[in-house]
Parts: C-alpha cells; structure tokens; sequence
C-alpha cells in the first residue's frame, strides 16, 4: 500500500531563498523539457519513453546551463518525469467528462514544488531537534510529530511552497501490507451524506454539517480588500498572503473534520457503505452549487476507501438512486419533496427519518453488491463530550464533538493538540 506522511519545515530566511532557487531552476527546466517533448514526433515510441528521450538530455545540458549542477540529479530527472504525469492526469480528466486542452509553461506562482527521488535526503539531529538533510540544499528544521513506520520504504520527498509561504515535505512510502479483509463482518453501516446533516448512518445516528460561515465572511472581507489594492505593489502581495490564509484556514478546518470522520467508520466497522454521487453533475446544477461543493463528498469517499484498506475493512459503493425514495421495509417507492424530512409508507405504514431509511437502503445495497450477510452489531460514534438529541428518533452529533480515536483532544486542551 502506498501513503504519504506530510510534515511542516521551518527553514530560515536564508535557507527559503535556496529553496525558492532550487525550486524555479526545476521550474525552468520543466518549461525546457516540455518545448523539447512537444518536439518529439508521437510515432517515436510511446509516452513514457518520450519522456525518457528528454531526460537522457541532462548531462548534455549541464554543459552550458550552469544551474542543473546545483540541483541533485533525481530531483532534475524528476522535473521531467513531470511532464508524463500532467499528461497521464489530463488524460483522466478526458475521460471523466472535462474539456481539456495541452500543457502549458509554468510561470513561478504555479509551480510550487520538487522531489527528491529514493536518496538526497535522511533525517538527523542537530542542535536537540529534528532536521531534514537535503543534498545540495541545506538542513532544514522540521516539525517531525509521528514516526514513519521501520518496515516501509520512502520512495520519495517532495517538498511543497504554499501559497501562504510555508514549507512542507510529503514522504510518499510503501511497503506497508494491506491487512485481510473479514469473511463475515459483525459491525456493518450504510452512510447516507447530506447538507443539513453531513453523515446519517444505519446506527440512527447523525453528524451536523461542518460551519463555516465564519470563515467565509472572513474570506469575503479579505478578497474585497484585495481587488482594491494595486496589482503587484507590495501592499496586494500582503494582502495577497491574507486570502491565502483563509483559503488555507477554510481547507484544513474542512479536512480535519473529514479525516476525523472517515477515520472513525473505517476503524469502528468492517464494512462501510455509501452512495457513489456524481457530484460532478450537482455542481453543474443551478441551485445550491456552492453547499455541494463545501460538503466534498468525494473528498469523504477518498478518504473513506483508502483508510478502509488500510484498516481491512469492507469499503462499497452502490447506486444513489431511489434510495431515498425506496421503504427500506417493503421496497415501494413513494416521491418526496426535499423538505419532507420524514419517510412514511403509503404501502406498509413504516416511519423514520428520511436521511435513516436512505441509509438502511444503502447498506442493503452493499450487501447485495459484495453478497455478504447483514449484522445488527453495530457501534455508535465516539464523542468528546455528551451528545444532544435533536426531535424525532435520531441523535445528532455536533460536529465539533466528533473526534478521532485517539485524539490528543481527549485528554489536552486544543492548544497542545495543534
């Protein structure tokens, strides 16, 4: 299995100056590579040995461009590999339905990073803390706050400028087994994802959706400030730095609470079901767009699965559609307006929340997609503090309350878990 454990570095003034060189040379010789590959007639061979053709040209570039001597060599082969993985991601793009064109030069706000490939790094201390040796660049202090497993292989760093200024180091590694899968699962749910309320699972339980309207006033302030700066002048740069933060802000807010949630179903169950939305078309849509795309329903799948398989956990998706309108207990369908949060048969007289009969629909689905045996043993969300109820027979977790299991927040104040 593959994954990438990311650390925050803390390089001095002097040693971010080496970085952003190191990182615009790449810069400059990914927009080389590039002009040389589009060159390259298609019946030369395929994609990936296009790009081998341009790589095989870096020795005889350091003979009149100085600057590759100063970068390591797996870091300007990667800046090649590059190429072939823009195309292969635009590729799937294609295929997914998006008009997409060729690739273009980077200019230097949009490429923000380079990678270290199998060696040119290794951890060390220095001075009583923690620093990352990268060759033919510096030792660079680095907030290195869980341990990377013995028993995998780091295949590469890469390491990354945010927007905002800051620096990290992505350790992509593998080797790590993928434990098996159980043959009969006990602890089983279906999860139905929505806007008023994020999460409703089988257990009849109910996250609220994440808040974040204080964030985007916050943001709308800044933006509106921003157009009224001068382009370019030192001022906009400033200001330009605040609206990264709050984009920043917005999007950790939104991932913690996704990687706490997905987190807690793939450890908590054996097997976890969900609907497989195709958000791309709700956002097409014209009405409420922009809650669609604050929830990130695909985010919360991607991270669903791939912790599912690390957990060794049953992950399905199943077809959304009717489960909403189907009884979960006699199949009839019956049309319900969205502001009828109640389900109640026409034909059987069954009752529950709508949200819940959706999520009873789904986990049947799972089952008949993967052909396994249902279970009742089912286990409730954890909480850092007492749960309140809303009306109506499900409980609703804020979504404040939901934590990791875990989670430094159980036991220290919110300022020491950051």
């Amino acid at each position: 299995m593959h994954y990438a454990y990311r650390y925050r570095l803390h390089p001095t003034e002097a040693q971010r100056e080496t970085l952003d060189y190191h990182r615009d040379t790449c810069r400059q010789l990914y927009n080389h590579a590039l002009n040389e590959f589009e060159q390259i007639p298609d019946s030369a061979g395929t994609l990936n040995q296009r790009v081998r053709q341009v790589r095989d040209q870096l020795p005889n570039l350091k003979d009149w461009w100085n600057e590759l001597t100063d970068l390591y060599s797996t870091v300007a082969q990667a800046a090649v590999m590059r190429i072939e993985d823009s195309i292969k991601a635009l590729s799937q793009l294609k295929q997914n339905g998006y008009n997409v064109g060729s690739l273009n030069w980077k200019a230097p706000s949009e490429f923000r990073s380079f990678t270290y490939i199998q060696s040119g790094f290794e951890f060390d201390k220095k001075n009583g803390q923690t620093v990352l040796s990268l060759s033919k660049l510096a030792d660079i202090p680095i907030s290195y706050h869980r341990e990377i497993p013995e028993d995998v292989t780091i295949k590469e760093v890469c390491i990354k400028k945010e927007r905002t200024g800051e620096w990290y180091a992505s350790f992509a590694v593998e080797g790590k087994e993928e434990p098996p899968k159980p043959a009969n699962p006990d602890r089983c749910v279906g999860i139905d994802v929505g806007i008023l309320k994020y999460a409703h699972d089988t257990d009849g339980r109910a996250v609220g959706s994440l808040d974040l309207q204080d964030e985007r006033e916050r943001l709308t302030r800044e933006q509106r400030s921003l157009s009224r700066k001068q382009h370019g002048s030192n001022n906009w740069e400033t200001q330009r730095l605040r609206v990264a933060e709050c984009h920043q802000r917005v999007k950790r807010k939104r991932h913690d609470f996704l990687h706490k949630l997905s987190n807690y179903y793939a450890t908590e169950y054996d097997l976890v079901a969900v609907e497989n939305l195709n958000v791309k078309s709700m956002l097409e849509s014209s009405g409420n767009s922009r809650n669609t795309a604050s929830s990130a329903w695909d985010t919360f799948t991607t991270m669903l699965a791939y912790k599912c398989n690390r957990e060794g956990t049953h992950f399905v998706e199943v077809e959304p559609t009717g489960t909403t309108k189907e009884c979960a207990s006699c199949g009839v369908e019956s049309d319900k307006p969205l502001w009828v949060r109640e389900h109640s048969c026409p034909a059987c007289g069954f009752g529950m929340d709508r949200d819940a009969n959706a999520a009873i629909n789904i986990l049947s689905r799972g089952f008949e997609k993967l052909g396994l045996g249902q279970s009742e043993d089912t286990t409730p969300v954890e909480t850092a503090l007492p749960m309140f109820t809303s009306s109506g027979t499900s409980e609703v977790v804020d979504v404040k309350r939901v934590v990791e299991t875990g989670s430094p927040t159980l036991k220290e104040a919110a300022s020491a878990a950051e």
